[in-house]
């Protein structure tokens, strides 16, 4: 089979907080570029997408970073496939250069009034590699922090993937405050905007840095075998059923996290009419907490088990979403909007954190970026990416500021039938079939 030379003793991690540290940095300037196309979606519709009205502006907008997102699956299957076959480290630094590449495009775009239809064309065309990478970024480092995990302790490892995103929402949510505070409104959503962007192309070197000084896992290099690209589309094939479920269980986490990060400051800007520095200051504290309860929830199901950790928070988001967004937008406040927002960022952590470790233990391990990042992706894709443009939906089809909730409580429903199934009659999750892989290092 193809693959690189391997050695019949890897070596060892050197520094694995150093690990985590050259693994999660391209998911900062993933999440960093997606947030603020959420944040300033308002001023990206103006200057890309004109319409009649705002509503039509923005949902152009939002359909557009859907879109993009659409191209996660492609991404999860196609690079998915090359970093099981080659390697995590070199399959990361491609994926940084295609997000990259996407993200650059975007910053440096004429705008519609400048260059005509081609802005729109050219913005798509930005978010559909980012949509590309992004497909796999996700599962390619999550499975890089399993596989050099220590013992017991995978579900924690794991929980830094998404806790190192929300760092990146922690910057840019500090960029655009400050933005807002120097420049009139209207400056800002001129040309100011771009500002943020810029940032992002300027720490990309840095991030290549830290990519290509990356280890390979030990658990890769001990794999005797590694599928060719037509054994790991068989393998991931003949486990669809296990992706299927995969994807429903990740859509809580997804959906969750566009709707507290991406969604929250149009949300609170342009439906519950409170001020931008409210908006982005409670995204801020947001981005806090997930970092927070992320790991949380990676340890505690280290310790109790998976399936009760995910049924309980799909449980309590089902019962809540509705009631708490009504109750918010009732009387909108600053107050009111953090409290509602913190619940839900208790809800994203401690479920995702938990999610991260269950998706890599459910696939084969021979396929695991494959499966893995496939499943994440349709989530993402049709579910999570989806958020802000079916909240705006919602919101302008029912008349109901708190109808975002609904599509909550729906990913809820998903991921208790998801979990139930998966660990059904237990704790245990179901095995899975791969007709390609042999025996190889695990925890």
């Amino acid at each position: 089979m193809a693959g690189p030379a391997t050695s019949t003793n890897p070596p060892e991690i050197k520094s694995r907080i150093g690990a985590i540290l050259r693994a999660t940095s391209g998911n900062f300037l993933e999440q960093f570029d997606f947030f603020l196309f959420g944040f300033y979606a308002a001023a990206i519709g103006k200057a890309f997408f004109p319409a009649a009205n705002e509503t039509a502006s923005l949902l152009n907008t939002f359909g557009v970073f859907w879109l993009g997102a659409l191209m996660r699956p492609v991404g999860a299957i196609v690079l998915g496939a090359y970093i099981d076959r080659i390697g995590r480290r070199q399959g990361l630094i491609v994926t940084l250069a295609i997000m990259a590449a996407g993200t650059v495009v975007i910053a440096f775009c004429p705008s519609y009034a400048t260059i005509g239809i081609a802005a729109p064309i050219i913005v798509l065309l930005g978010r559909l590699l980012q949509g590309f990478s992004a497909g796999v970024e996700l599962g390619g480092v999550s499975v890089y922090l399993a596989e050099i995990s220590t013992p017991g302790n995978r579900g924690f490892y794991t929980s830094f993937q998404s806790s190192s995103q929300q760092v990146a929402i922690f910057v840019a949510s500090i960029l655009g405050f400050i933005l807002s505070e120097l420049m009139p409104a209207d400056t800002v959503a001129d040309w100011g905007w771009r500002i943020p962007f810029f940032v992002g192309c300027l720490i990309i070197p840095l991030i290549f840095f830290l990519r290509r000084t990356l280890q390979e896992t030990p658990e890769f290099l001990a794999m005797k075998k590694h599928p060719t690209a037509a054994q790991v589309f068989s393998s991931a094939l003949a486990n669809w059923r296990i992706v299927i479920l995969g994807m429903m269980i990740a859509i809580l986490t997804t959906t969750t996290f566009y709707f507290v990060t991406v969604y929250t400051p149009t949300f609170g800007k342009n439906v519950l009419k409170l001020s931008t520095q409210d908006a982005l200051l409670v995204t801020l504290l947001v981005a806090v907490t997930n970092f927070i309860w992320n790991p949380v929830g990676g340890a505690l199901s280290d310790r109790i088990g998976r399936k009760p950790v995910l049924l309980t928070i799909a449980c309590l988001s089902l019962v809540t979403a509705y009631p708490a967004l009504h109750w918010l937008v009732a009387a909108p406040t600053f107050g009111k909007l953090l409290a509602v927002e913190m619940m839900f960022s208790f809800y994203f952590g401690v479920y995702s954190g938990t999610m991260l470790g269950a998706l890599v233990e459910i696939v084969p391990a021979h396929v695991r970026t494959t499966c893995f990042s496939l499943a994440f992706a349709l989530a993402a894709a049709l579910f999570g990416t989806f958020t802000p443009f079916a909240s705006t939906w919602l919101i302008e089809r029912t008349g109901d500021k708190a109808s975002p909730g609904f599509w909550l409580m729906f990913a809820a429903v998903l991921g208790i039938i998801a979990a139930s199934t998966v660990y059904r009659g237990g704790g245990k999750a179901v095995a899975t079939y791969d007709p390609v892989a042999e025996p190889v290092a695990g925890h």
